[in-house]
């Protein structure tokens, strides 16, 4: 009988019992927070890790208890999600190598800065969130195995907003860093579903995942003060309760935010969470009523859409200038 996971599960608990020796997976964003302990437990059971990160030295201090984990193995890539030029030095480099992955986990990602582009002209988080894995991961899809995976960090601030694909850099709406954020986790999980629907027939599959609320750098500009977040999160529990639903939202630990990441890389079915989003370890259901709070749980219908993924995949090859 499979073991049932929750919010509260951390990696460890996920992965017990788990053997991974012989795994290759390459995790991006390792300088901090989830990536780092999503690594670490990942090579604590055998997997043999790629880091990615824009900053080598911090990511290389960062993770100096990674290489301690066990019996696997790690080692660090330079990959800069908001440059095309060195996300594409990356990919290319990985593809010359031509050593196969079983995983992908797209984890790096910036959240609610301040209007800004990146150096391609891109809204930032759209373009470091979405676009730059959108490149990175399409550019080494070919060295997933059969069986391998995709496995895309969104939120639930999906729930914010769908994307725009008419002014996706804000150029003639309005910028509000939440909003833009929703647009770039939905497109996270709508590049899943049409990278799925794309790759599964080969046996691989992608899903989209949301962590849960956790005090890490990503937060670095939304909750600027001690207690912020936390105020943050008895201000949500309100919110719940004017809605009529459990006022049960925690905020959690790393290991607990990693935790779901590394159930759907490698501890749920294949064929169950392809295509889907998911959250504390669980597949969520589509949330249609328009009046929930952005962080009651679930997914927008419009960010699991086939053809909104469709639209989402045709208008990043646009803006990238490059077909897959």
């Amino acid at each position: 009988m499979s073991k049932t996971f929750g919010a509260a599960s951390t990696t460890d608990e996920v992965l017990e019992g788990i053997e991974l020796t012989g795994k290759r997976i390459l995790v991006t964003g390792v300088s901090a927070g989830l990536g780092v302990e999503t690594a670490r437990a990942l090579v604590a059971h055998g997997a043999e890790v790629v880091g990615a990160a824009r900053d080598l030295k911090k990511a290389e201090t960062a993770t100096a208890s990674v290489r301690k984990a066990g019996k696997g193995s790690f080692s660090l890539i330079a990959l800069d999600l908001a440059s095309l030029a060195s996300v594409r030095r990356a990919a290319d480099a990985l593809v010359a190598k031509g050593e196969k992955f079983d995983v992908i986990i797209a984890n790096a990602g910036v959240m609610a800065c301040p209007l800004g582009q990146t150096a391609d002209g891109f809204e930032t988080q759209f373009g470091t969130n979405h676009l730059g894995h959108f490149v990175f991961v399409n550019r080494i899809a070919k060295l997933l195995r059969p069986g391998g995976r995709l496995v895309n960090l969104s939120s639930a601030g999906h729930r914010y907003c769908d994307v725009n694909l008419e002014d996706p850099n804000f150029e003639h709406t309005e910028y509000e860093p939440f909003h833009a954020y929703g647009r770039s986790k939905t497109a996270n999980i709508l590049f899943a579903v049409e990278f799925d629907r794309r790759h599964r027939d080969a046996g691989i599959r992608a899903t989209a995942v949301h962590p849960g609320g956790i005090a890490t750098e990503l937060g670095r500009y939304a909750y600027t003060k001690p207690g912020e977040l936390e105020k943050r999160a008895a201000e949500i529990n309100e919110d719940l309760k004017a809605a009529g639903l459990p006022a049960n939202f925690k905020l959690k630990s790393v290991p607990q935010g990693s935790a779901t990441s590394v159930w759907a890389a490698v501890v749920a079915s294949a064929a169950a969470v392809g295509g889907r989003y998911c959250e504390d370890c669980h597949i969520a259901e589509v949330v249609t009523d328009n009046d929930a709070p952005v962080l009651s749980g679930g997914v927008r219908p419009y960010a699991v859409d086939p053809e909104n993924a469709k639209a989402l995949w045709a208008k990043s090859e646009e803006m990238v200038g490059e077909k897959f």
